[in-house]
């Protein structure tokens, strides 16, 4: 089950541990990303929280955790491949695993709610 924030990042859950990304209209809106701060693992994260930055010849924005948690695993590729956001944002393009500490907040979007939402941007 694959899931949306409003701040544009994605969310799937699998049985212990949820994967955490930025969607395909971020990376497109950043353009070329350049370089991919990483959590580490360990790190406890609170929803809302900044835990990753993405630096882009545009801009550098902050990646949001879209849930709480406890980092368990993070995609070192993106340090040395930090363009695989731009080519796979949804697969190999993911930030960080994290183990969730509670329940996902009812705000997280599926993908018709996500498409919805982004038309109107």
């Amino acid at each position: 089950m694959i899931k949306f924030t409003r701040d544009h990042e994605w969310i799937r859950f699998d049985a212990e541990e949820a994967v955490v990304g930025i969607t395909a209209y971020a990376a497109n809106a950043l353009g070329d990303v350049v370089f991919v701060e990483l959590p580490s693992v360990g790190q406890t994260l609170a929803k809302g929280q900044g835990f990753a930055v993405v630096e882009s010849v545009k801009a550098a924005s902050d990646v949001y955790a879209p849930i709480d948690g406890v980092v368990s695993a993070i995609n070192e590729a993106l340090s040395q491949s930090p363009e695989t956001l731009n080519a796979d944002p949804m697969q190999s393009g993911w930030f960080a695993k994290i183990k969730p500490t509670s329940e996902p907040a009812a705000d997280l979007m599926d993908q018709a709610e996500y498409e919805a939402f982004i038309s109107t941007l």
